[in-house]
């Protein structure tokens, strides 16, 4: 693997470049995936302001805001971390609200937020719309596997010792769930941007895992 050491703040400057050159004749749907110890929210939020700066309309979206109901989530108990990886995600719900009205010929409005998880009940949030040209900012985990129709996938990687340490403890049991999406997502290989996460203050792109390829 070949990387090269970048700034967090020269990191979001050609996130940003690279994403706002892309796509302008039509929405654009870009996927920050990553652990929650690499906080793939922190740079779905950092990016906004830059692109809104470079003239793109932007729309932030969480993953965690389309989680499926406790009931199902929680059928086989709540530390089953195959339920987690297979089954918390609403998928559909996320496709239909999010990402289907962004693909050409739709309609271009966006539902930000479906679920609220912590209280587990719909959160009632209006529809928005996204200006053609516009780029819509989804975070996530264990997003790459999911056949999600996005454009631009970033994956922020950990190494399993640096994962394993900064798992928070309540979440320690999701583990075998992200050494699972090492093997079937391969997201070192199939994100189209990567950022070595390991120390968040000194991250790295990858430039090339064997024969991939990035700028």
């Amino acid at each position: 693997m070949r990387v090269r050491p970048i700034s967090p703040s020269r990191a979001v400057a050609e996130l940003s470049e690279r994403i706002a050159a892309a796509g302008r004749g039509s929405w654009l749907r870009v996927a920050v995936d990553g652990a929650p110890p690499a906080a793939p929210w922190d740079l779905a939020d950092a990016l906004v302001a830059p692109l809104r700066a470079l003239g793109r309309d932007v729309v932030r979206v969480s993953a965690r805001d389309f989680l499926r109901p406790a009931s199902l989530r929680y059928e086989f108990g709540r530390d089953d971390p195959d339920v987690f990886y297979d089954a918390w995600l609403d998928v559909n719900g996320l496709v239909r609200e999010v990402l289907a009205p962004l693909a050409p010929g739709g309609t271009g409005k966006v539902l930000p937020s479906l679920w609220d998880a912590a209280r587990d009940r719909a959160t009632r949030a209006r529809y928005v719309s996204l200006q053609p040209g516009g780029v819509c900012l989804l975070d996530g985990s264990l997003l790459l596997n999911r056949g999600l129709p996005v454009d631009v996938t970033v994956h922020l990687a950990l190494s399993p010792g640096a994962l394993a340490r900064r798992m928070p403890d309540d979440r320690i049991w999701t583990l075998p769930a992200y050494a699972r999406y090492e093997t079937e997502a391969d997201p070192l290989r199939s994100a189209d941007i990567v950022l070595k996460m390991d120390d968040p203050d000194r991250p790295a792109l990858v430039t090339d895992v064997q024969g991939r390829h990035s700028s």
